[in-house]
């Protein structure tokens, strides 16, 4: 089996946290600022909602009062989910920016993108917007190039929490420092605004945005291409798609990147899609399937955006979204990403350190057979207990007091696809482990 050095994964994960960022040459090249930690958000990843996933560019302002509803009425808003993020699609014009000036749909939004954040507000969410450093954004629409500052200014005034800046269409070819430029250039109109905003950059993983990302002010960055409504399936790659486990596969060097305040974004969440997206290639996926993904990307600390229609859910979405056990590995605010400890064949085991000296683990099989994993805290986390307490976030959810000690390595039956998941913590001295054969 092959065992990675967590140890050292961590300790880079702690640097990150007490911002002592190494910042690569390239970014100081032009003399700018560092702005890691400049705006102070997003201490853990954010959780909410975004339109593109499921409805494209046909958003509309029914379509979002409605979902915040939604979302308060199911409890997501209470397990987390706050954010309520416009994607591409909110612009009145099509065309390049300098043809047209930025401004909301009024056909689309009759009273404004304030109204619908004041809405938001009220409720107890936060409101996010999109935009891009381009002439024109992803969908055709008018970008923020050249006019930063100005769209910095009229986010704050309606209020808005979240910023999604995405480079798709725009600086494609371009050089890493002028990629820099444009994303740390809007960095520097948010922190100059009259609001604090979560800074959000994607550029589909190019460039290697991981790597400075944090150092021109972004919260989390993407470092994959668009996720499609697929678990793994062949060809996607090709199709430019990276699908769930694709995606988790770009993270496993990654894990030296994600802090508090910085967050490796494995893209939005496509549970309850069921291969029903307007926007979204892909098959969808099965239940087990799709609570694989919400697990990985959980332990992972990706940010946890969701994609599909959530007035509309299904059972087993619902109860997937608003697992709290596992939502708290996310929101750990140690704010560490799980490292691949275990990888041989189809089976990988996947841990993360949290603030209260526990662990989380997932325990994967990626294959089309059950598989018996078996997991040893010795061995997987370098760490010296002869005893430990394991509780299955899936199975005793809620149930703090529902755990089973050991004293050696532990062993289950894994299905295709499917992500066990679990939380270990060193017993008190004074409790006896059982005997176990």
């Amino acid at each position: 089996m092959k065992t990675k050095n967590l140890w050292s994964l961590l300790g880079a994960c702690a640097a990150l946290a007490n911002a002592q960022l190494v910042t690569p040459a390239v970014l100081t090249s032009d003399g700018g600022p560092d702005w890691t930690d400049a705006n102070g958000l997003a201490r853990t990843p954010p959780m909410g909602w975004s339109s593109w996933n499921q409805f494209g560019d046909q958003i509309n302002e029914q379509l979002i009062r409605e979902t915040i509803d939604a979302l308060e009425s199911t409890g997501l808003r209470d397990a987390g989910y706050r954010f309520v993020n416009l994607d591409d699609g909110w612009q009145a014009h099509r065309g390049k920016r300098s043809n047209h000036p930025l401004e909301y749909d009024s056909v689309k939004f009759p009273n404004g993108i304030k109204a619908v954040v004041d809405y938001a507000h009220s409720k107890g969410f936060k409101m996010g917007i999109y935009s891009g450093p381009g002439e024109k954004t992803c969908a055709g629409y008018t970008g923020s190039i050249d006019h930063e500052q100005e769209d910095a200014e009229m986010f704050a005034s309606w209020g808005i929490d979240h910023l999604k800046y995405d480079a798709c269409c725009s600086h494609q070819n371009a050089s890493i420092p002028a990629v820099q430029k444009v994303f740390r250039t809007m960095s520097e109109a948010l922190l100059n605004s009259s609001r604090p905003i979560v800074y959000h950059t994607c550029h589909c993983g190019w460039a290697d945005i991981w790597q400075w990302a944090a150092s021109v002010g972004a919260n989390h960055w993407r470092i994959g291409q668009d996720i499609p409504d697929d678990f793994n399936y062949p060809g996607n790659r090709e199709k430019y798609y990276f699908d769930v486990l694709d995606m988790i596969d770009r993270g496993n060097e990654l894990t030296a990147y994600s802090a508090p305040g910085h967050f490796n974004d494995f893209d939005m969440l496509i549970v309850g899609l069921n291969g029903k997206s307007q926007e979204l290639v892909g098959t969808g996926c099965s239940n087990v399937e799709y609570r694989t993904h919400f697990s990985l990307w959980s332990i992972l600390s990706s940010p946890l955006l969701i994609g599909a229609d959530v007035r509309n859910l299904d059972s087993d979405s619902l109860k997937t979204l608003l697992n709290k056990d596992v939502i708290a590995l996310n929101q750990d605010v140690a704010g560490n990403q799980a490292a691949l400890v275990q990888d041989v064949g189809n089976v990988q085991v996947y841990a993360k350190e949290l603030n209260d000296s526990s662990w989380g683990i997932a325990l994967l099989n990626r294959g089309s057979e059950t598989a018996d994993i078996t997991f040893s805290p010795r061995r997987d986390l370098i760490i010296t207990w002869d005893r430990y307490f394991l509780r299955d976030l899936w199975k005793s959810e809620g149930n703090e007091s529902d755990f089973t000690l050991y004293n050696i390595p532990f062993t289950t039956e894994v299905m295709p696809h499917e992500a066990k998941v679990y939380r270990i913590s060193q017993p008190p001295e004074d409790v006896s482990p059982p005997d176990i054969e």
